[in-house]
Parts: structure tokens; C-alpha cells; sequence
């Protein structure tokens, strides 16, 4: 542990004097002028994703939200994810909203799987608002192979999200009003691929091809 902790402080000495030295007039404009991201990006908490890596995006660029299975809840529930969205969409005008899965997703594994967190009572309670696609994976894809359906989860966890973040009352104005847009993603890990949610032809196809 002592050993993980001096590299997190050796890191810390690099950035500082490496890429913050190199970037100096950027950190100074975003201490003085504050943040303005356009894109609020919500994914897992998982350690293999990396937003700002993935995108290449700088800091002050993307406004991020993590948690257990990059899940959106109920709007009535008013949890600190639904209080960074509002934020991100009523207080910094976002003009995008990417919600990012991932594949061998902890939490999709959970999810097809709830017998394996039954001792962990909070983890059980967060992954159960995702029971529908659970349902939705039992009906439509139990004849897959379990690597195979753990994907498709991902997959149709993301969708079940964009549609989680629709009901927010402040994000459907804005999608209406032609101000916001959301997009859905699944970050490959072995690969470095992404896939975004294509409605038009109803399926995940890879960025950047």
C-alpha cells in the first residue's frame, strides 16, 4: 500500500512538472475564468476507463460524472448523480450528454448475476435500478454465450440510461429546443475502440472508422 502511494506522490511530482509546466497558461485561464465544458460525460466508476484519456480531451473540457455502471436514476430520487446532471445542463449549458458503458462491465456482471452481491447490500441497491435490462437480456439474448450477452448488457444499459436521462424534465426541454444532445457509448477495453449508439440504423457502430 505504502509502495501505491509513492507512486500516486511520484505522479503527482511529474504532472506538476511536466505537463501542468507545459499547460501553465491554461490552468491560469481556467483558475481565472472558471469552467465551461460543453460535454457532460457520465460513465463507470471503473479504474480502465479513463474519459479525458480516452477522448483526448484537455481539462476544462468535460464535465464528468462517474459511478457503479454509469447509471442515470430516477429523477425522484434526487441523488448527487441527478444533481451533477442538473447542474451540468441548468447551471453550465452543456450542448452535449455522453452516457459511456463499457465492456466486462463489473456491474453488468452484477446485473446478470445478482446472486454475487447479495452480501453487498448497497452495491445491490444502486445495480437493481438497472433491472429492466436484466429482464430485457433474459428475454431477448439468453441464447448468447455469456461473454457475448455481458456485452449486449452494456450495450442495452446504455440505451435504458438515455432514456433515464430523457425524463429529467430540464434535459427534454432542451432536447426539444434543439440545445442539448445526448449520445450513447461502449468504450472496448481490450481494443480502445468506441462504439456510439446509431438510431437510424438501431445498433452500436465504431467511431472514427
Amino acid at each position: 500500500m505504502q509502495g501505491q502511494m509513492r507512486n500516486l506522490v511520484k505522479g503527482i511530482h511529474s504532472f506538476q512538472k511536466g505537463y501542468f509546466a507545459s499547460h501553465s497558461k491554461l490552468f491560469q485561464h481556467l483558475s481565472a475564468s472558471g469552467q465551461s465544458p460543453e460535454t457532460l460525460f457520465i460513465t463507470c466508476s471503473d479504474s480502465r476507463v479513463v474519459p479525458n484519456l480516452i477522448t483526448s480531451a484537455a481539462p476544462g473540457e468535460l464535465f464528468i460524472v462517474r459511478n457503479i455502471g454509469n447509471v442515470v436514476p430516477d429523477p425522484a430520487l434526487g441523488d448527487g448523480t441527478a444533481a451533477a446532471i442538473q447542474y451540468a445542463v441548468e447551471v453550465l449549458a452543456v450542448q452535449n450528454i455522453v452516457i459511456c458503458g463499457h465492456t466486462q462491465c463489473g456491474a453488468m456482471t452484477a446485473l446478470l448475476n445478482p446472486q454475487t452481491v447479495e452480501t453487498l447490500p448497497f452495491v445491490k441497491h444502486w445495480i437493481d435500478q438497472t433491472s429492466k435490462v436484466r429482464l430485457l437480456i433474459e428475454q431477448r439474448y439468453a441464447h448468447l454465450e455469456p461473454e457475448r450477452r455481458l456485452n449486449v448488457a452494456a450495450q442495452e444499459n446504455v440505451l435504458a440510461q438515455l432514456e433515464n436521462l430523457r425524463s429529467f424534465p430540464f434535459v427534454a426541454e432542451r432536447l426539444e429546443a434543439g440545445k442539448l444532445r445526448v449520445s450513447g457509448w461502449v468504450f472496448h477495453i481490450s481494443t480502445g475502440e468506441v462504439f456510439a449508439y446509431d438510431p437510424e440504423r438501431d445498433e452500436f457502430t465504431v467511431l472514427g472508422a
